[in-house]
């Protein structure tokens, strides 16, 4: 039997803890997006597992884009998700291409996807996804002060449906049957608490 200890919520914790030693790491499976690994680790107590994981690449993670053309509106994209078979609406973003700040790959995802560039990036926090198995990162980006800029040349399959969502709706956004993209509810909720709407 195993026991967890209760941590008290009051107390910090000081990350006095030991990690899991790395004995090995191997390839397990690869696609065009996916890195798999199998992992060998070794805890504290001298339990050994192999855990699977899939790798992050040179800059790993997303730039997921909190555009505002005033402070009342958010820019929103409706495209098709391949994943469920339909149209979702979601934050404009895209991937952090190697050499690539976040900032900038922001800047180039929302000129791709709405049309427009920022001239205030921000960064606001850092969200990760199912960390006990991706190595991945996204990247909260607020972008304001915008103006018409469009960039070709995007990966884009067909042009994206813009839509001008108000923050004082935003309650409603996850109830609509539109949004389920959990990266997208997380950034415009953090981004509404940090901005103080």
């Amino acid at each position: 039997m195993t026991t967890t200890a209760l941590l008290d919520p009051r107390k910090a914790t000081d990350g006095a803890r030991e990690k899991p030693q790395i004995l090995s790491v191997r390839t397990a499976a690869r696609s065009r997006l996916f890195h798999i690994e199998s992992v060998q680790l070794k805890f504290s107590n001298g339990n050994r597992r192999e855990f699977e994981r899939i790798a992050a690449g040179p800059r790993p993670g997303t730039a997921l884009v909190v555009a505002m053309p005033d402070p009342e509106t958010v820019l929103l994209v409706r495209e098709y998700a391949v994943g469920l078979d339909r149209f979702e609406l979601s934050l404009p973003m895209g991937r952090i291409e190697p050499g690539e700040s976040a900032l900038a790959a922001a800047n180039r995802e929302l000129m791709e996807e709405t049309g427009f560039r920022a001239a205030s990036l921000r960064p606001l926090y850092t969200l990760t996804l199912a960390p006990g198995i991706f190595g991945y990162q996204a990247e909260i980006i607020l972008a304001t002060d915008l103006t018409p800029c469009v960039l070709d040349g995007g990966d884009e399959p067909e042009p994206l449906e813009l839509v001008y969502w108000p923050i004082s709706r935003l309650d409603q956004i996850a109830c609509m049957g539109e949004v389920s993209e959990a990266r997208t509810l997380s950034a415009l909720f953090l981004a509404r608490s940090i901005l103080g709407s």
